[in-house]
């Protein structure tokens, strides 16, 4: 059990660069926005626990990416956990918090006799990371299979396959208890990439890119757990302790929010693409049609006989 207090740094996203290696990253913490993320279900600890390493992954890689509007993970898997879905959207203006939600599919019968780590309940499957930047613009897809012991070592190959950019993930959840209140679960999580150099002959002619990557994946092996989700260290007292000789410098830190767009003339506009005869077999007793939104639980009703065509 962690022993956590509310801290400054919760909630948000901290970027960096470590100019004497080529290497930019992120380090973040969740906290309040996990809490608000979960406390939409019931789900078992296993199920709980990917569902917070998966908004931890998403809250990094969204914030790396110039992104517009909406960055999507989404896990589809052959066993207990079907479904893992996570939507970051980005900053709607500069200084606001970008917002973060997700849900989990499973199967609590199979789940129950389960055995084994969380990552192994998806079983065989893939591992999807999709952006979409807006109208008019056509959303990009990536996909690689779910390998390698965690969905932190799934996203390290779709960025070497998809983007050809080396990429580590360090990622630490655990539950968290304030004195006399109930457990929740936090996250940190620490993101670096080796960016390419200005041109092939400036790369050549270094002969340093290999030693660097290999320098700073050696420091992020030394992170304890506790420097990730503790809350006596911070951010930038970590990176410096990781990464002092290599010239940290950090940006402003992006605060990141449980946010869900679902609303009714959204799920208004959905049902009007069905016709009458499948509104009616979808209305219960009362002529009602109703929906809830499995993001955030909310719950919506329609009179069936203003939808359908």
């Amino acid at each position: 059990m962690i022993s956590a207090n509310a801290i400054a740094w919760d909630d948000n996203v901290l970027p960096f660069q470590l100019d004497n290696a080529d290497v930019r990253g992120r380090i973040a913490r969740l906290d309040n926005v996990l809490v608000e993320i979960l406390d939409q279900h019931n789900y078992p600890k296993m199920v709980e626990s990917l569902v917070a390493e998966a908004a931890m992954l998403t809250a990094l890689i969204g914030q790396t990416i110039d992104l517009r509007w909406k960055l999507s993970l989404q896990v589809q898997g052959s066993g207990p956990v079907s479904l893992i879905a996570t939507d970051y959207f980005a900053a709607t203006d500069e200084g606001k918090p970008a917002k973060i939600r997700a849900y989990a599919g499973y199967d609590p019968n199979s789940l129950g006799n389960a055995d084994g780590s969380p990552f192994t309940m998806l079983g065989e499957g893939m591992f999807a990371i999709l952006i979409d930047q807006g109208s008019g613009q056509t959303p990009y897809q990536g996909i690689t299979p779910l390998a390698g012991g965690s969905l932190a070592a799934c996203a390290e190959t779709y960025f070497a396959q998809s983007e050809q950019l080396p990429t580590r993930f360090s990622i630490t959840t655990g539950s968290a208890q304030f004195p006399g209140e109930a457990e929740k679960w936090r996250a940190g999580g620490l993101m670096v990439q080796h960016m390419p150099k200005a041109s092939p002959e400036a790369k050549e002619a270094s002969g340093e890119d290999g030693e660097n990557w290999q320098r700073v994946n050696f420091h992020i092996d030394t992170i304890e757990p506790m420097e990730l989700v503790g809350p006596h260290i911070a951010p930038s007292e970590l990176l410096f302790r990781l990464f002092h000789e290599e010239t940290p410098r950090v940006f402003e830190s992006q605060p990141i929010r449980f946010g869900c767009t679902c609303n009714a003339e959204k799920v208004e506009g959905a049902l009007a693409d069905y016709s009458k005869e499948d509104i009616n077999d979808m209305a219960d007793s009362s002529g009602k049609v109703t929906a809830d939104c499995q993001f955030c639980g909310v719950h919506y009703e329609f009179e069936s006989n203003s939808l359908g065509k």
